[in-house]
């Protein structure tokens, strides 16, 4: 895992009371944020801006009640989370002091140093939601790449991610084996990435419910996947790689595969450093013990051995081949439109 300027978390604020100080726009748009996302929003302003009066009187979510007065001490006590839109650094330091002192995460809009956690540029696609940081370094850039993903994520999505919510439980107690659950969501994925937007319906969950149960045997059999990583970059991946990789239990890599690449592998998945040419036995090895195994090796490489090894074994094998080599870069073509010679 490379370096992270700050850990992105997820708050869980339903029904739990946040506090606002401060009566401008900005103010206005944290508890509009806190709103939404399911809190009892109380906000501390004697002079509470057009913005703030009109969300308390239609809050997104969770209501908003405006305090005309300044925020006090004892206003931290049992909060969840405190919000602060200061004027002066003197002003932040008593605020994000009064917040901690009582136990509380803080956030002084756009004085970073006083800061415990940050907002970021938000996708919305709730349940799915996608939040973007720069660690304050870059906003409009963060502002930028969310106006990108607002275009590359279809809001299909959303009605998806609250079918799998709502699904979660039924396969938790379908009877399927811990793999067996994990191939209905891989297969529920698949399904929603090709049909993005159109509603999930109780017919999608039967069917993928039943296709999962007919391959319960072949579920608890391990599988093995031979992916070519090409000449390093990531973004020369096949598709087909980037599934196997997001897909796979354990990572058999060599010395060639780059740190970038690995980093597309699923959280989860275990790696590990093998050489070039071994590695046969670990791969039937884990395989017969029911993993998902993906054996990354650089380059566009030769992997019959591998594959005679796994069917000998009677082990499911798929090839992925990548990339010889990186493509080169293309010839400029002067204003006249004639090659140079």
């Amino acid at each position: 895992m490379a370096p992270l300027a700050r850990l992105p978390l997820f708050f869980a604020l339903e029904g739990r009371r946040a506090v606002v100080a401060g009566g401008t726009p900005a103010a206005a748009w944290k508890a509009e944020l806190l709103s939404a996302a399911g809190a009892e929003v109380e906000v501390y302003a004697a002079e509470p801006c057009q913005e703030l009066l009109a969300l308390a009187a239609e809050p997104p979510r969770g209501s908003i009640f405006i305090h005309r007065r300044a925020w006090t001490i004892d206003d931290m006590r049992g909060a969840a989370i405190a919000v602060g839109a200061c004027d002066t650094d003197e002003e932040a330091v008593h605020f994000a002091a009064a917040a901690r002192a009582a136990g509380v995460p803080v956030n002084v809009i756009d004085k970073p140093k006083f800061c415990d956690f940050a907002f970021g540029a938000i996708v919305n696609r709730s349940p799915l939601v996608i939040g973007i940081s720069t660690d304050g370094a870059a906003p409009v850039f963060a502002q930028a790449i969310r106006a990108k993903l607002e275009t590359m994520i279809p809001r299909g999505f959303a009605g998806w991610a609250d079918a799998a919510r709502r699904w979660r439980r039924q396969v938790q107690i379908s009877g399927l084996s811990f793999n067996g659950r994990r191939r209905f969501w891989q297969a529920f994925t698949a399904l929603a990435l090709k049909q993005p937007d159109r509603a999930a319906e109780q017919a999608d969950y039967d069917r993928l419910l039943a296709a999962t149960a007919a391959e319960a045997v072949s579920a608890e059999q391990g599988s093995v996947v031979l992916v070519g990583a090409g000449p390093g970059d990531p973004e020369l991946l096949t598709l087909r790689a980037v599934r196997a990789l997001q897909s796979a239990d354990v990572i058999l890599y060599d010395d060639l595969v780059s740190p970038e690449i690995l980093e597309l592998a699923r959280r989860e998945a275990k790696k590990m450093l093998v050489g070039k040419t071994d590695g046969n036995s670990l791969i039937v090895g884990l395989a017969k013990a029911g993993r998902r195994v993906v054996r990354l090796k650089g380059g566009n490489p030769d992997i019959d051995e591998e594959i005679a090894t796994c069917r000998k074994a009677g082990i499911a094998v798929e090839a992925v081949p990548g990339i010889a080599t990186a493509p080169r870069p293309a010839t400029p073509v002067p204003q006249d439109g004639r090659l140079a010679s």
